[in-house]
């Protein structure tokens, strides 16, 4: 087990990315992350975090992110861990694994 606290972040909407058809929504890949890490890592303390870009942030930094993805320089979902960048678009598991590793979760 880790004591290392991390938090994992996805940006994304209710509406299907134009360039991810046939990819599951931002909702879904959130929910999916969750289960599969939860899998993995059963006793890492993780922290979720769901924002949805069309939905105004009161926290700047959100909203700046959040316009970011709106203005198209990432495909979303985009997934986050301790504000890095991990994946966009669809998210891989084995990629995510290894910057959760990298963080200290085990």
């Amino acid at each position: 087990m880790s004591d290392q606290s991390v938090k994992l972040t996805v940006y994304g909407a209710n509406q299907i990315c134009a360039s991810c058809v046939n990819a599951p929504g931002s909702r879904e890949t959130y929910e999916w992350l969750q289960a599969a890490i939860a899998r993995k890592y059963q006793d890492a303390s993780i922290e979720y975090e769901y924002i949805d870009i069309f939905q105004p942030s009161d926290k700047e930094e959100q909203e700046a992110f959040s316009k970011r993805v709106r203005d198209e320089e990432f495909f979303y979902p985009v997934v986050l861990i301790n504000g890095e960048v991990v994946d966009e678009g669809n998210p891989r598991l084995k990629k995510v694994f290894q910057v959760l590793e990298a963080n200290g979760i085990q």
